[in-house]
């Protein structure tokens, strides 16, 4: 049983003429002919009764009728569906990033991404970037913002870099500046009480490795907490916190951002997915505006 046959007998049950038939389906009415024959003989059953002219549908033809309209029907759903996809009307994203990427450069991208495609469903996943190269690799998301280098132990990833961005000290501006209100080198954290990310965190690690770096352990006045959690803390005057420019930019008045001095401490940002799977279309449309309006800010800035 061919799908066309099936095409060719709704339409000539319903006009109940087969030229009629053939004209509505664009086929010569031989062809429709032969191709009804052929399923009859594929059923053996006669379809339809051609009595002086009339064409009517017998028993076995009643019973398929309904059968052969929901297939083209289901057939037409799911060539629906599939265009739907292809031209980016539905599907959905799964993308991980950092808490600190989730704060200061995913809100603009997202909003600039569900703008051109609105029946996309973004779905979001916040993390360590260890977790998230995790993720990628049980195939739980398409892309992920992760900070580089990547673990030595990571799968095999496809990165492209995305941005460098500046790490700074924030503090409460409710108090004194940190180093007398210029640039603070790390040096000047040996003295000063920080609060510090849960373990996971790439800023932990990264700022603790400055530290060390420097010969000494920083001091933790609290730690254990999400990015939210850091800057309310810093708030409300218990210690310091290094945390990426982005997220200082848009924490508010009542906090004081405070530059590092050179050579300072920065941090790489790229987009990555596997490198076995290719990520569907959707995912690659949010990685080209990601790239796009990346390059267009770095541009403007230069």
């Amino acid at each position: 049983m061919q799908f066309q046959q099936l095409l060719y007998f709704v339409a000539v049950a319903e006009t109940r003429h087969f030229t009629r038939a053939a004209e509505r389906v664009h086929v010569a009415q031989p062809s429709l002919s032969q191709q009804i024959r052929a399923l009859e003989r594929e059923l053996g059953a006669e379809l339809f009764s051609r009595a002086r002219g009339n064409v009517a549908l017998t028993e076995a033809g009643e019973a398929l009728l309904p059968l052969a309209r929901r297939i083209l029907a289901d057939a037409d759903n799911a060539r629906h569906e599939v265009q739907e996809l292809a031209q980016l009307r539905r599907g959905r994203v799964r993308l991980g990033a950092t808490p600190s990427l989730c704060t200061g450069l995913l809100p603009d991208v997202l909003r600039a991404f569900h703008t051109l495609h609105p029946g996309i469903r973004l779905l979001i996943e916040e993390g360590g970037s260890h977790d998230l190269v995790r993720h990628l690799a049980r195939g739980s998301l398409d892309l992920a913002l992760i900070v580089l280098p990547l673990p030595p132990s990571a799968p095999s990833l496809t990165t492209v870099e995305l941005l460098q961005e500046d790490l700074v000290v924030v503090s409460s501006a409710a108090g004194p500046p940190p180093a007398g209100g210029g640039p603070v080198r790390v040096a000047d954290l040996r003295d000063e009480p920080l609060v510090m990310f849960r373990h996971g965190y790439d800023l932990r690690e990264l700022t603790v490795a400055a530290c060390r770096a420097e010969g000494f352990e920083p001091s933790f006045t609290v730690e254990g907490g999400e990015m939210d959690a850091v800057l309310g803390f810093v708030r409300a005057g218990l210690g310091l916190a290094v945390v990426p420019s982005m997220v200082a930019a848009r924490a508010g008045h009542d906090l004081r951002t405070t530059p590092l001095a050179r050579p300072g401490l920065r941090r790489t940002i790229a987009l990555a997915h596997r490198t076995d799977v290719a990520p569907p279309r959707a995912a690659r449309e949010l990685q080209r505006v990601l790239l796009s309006r990346h390059t267009a800010s770095a541009s403007s800035s230069e």
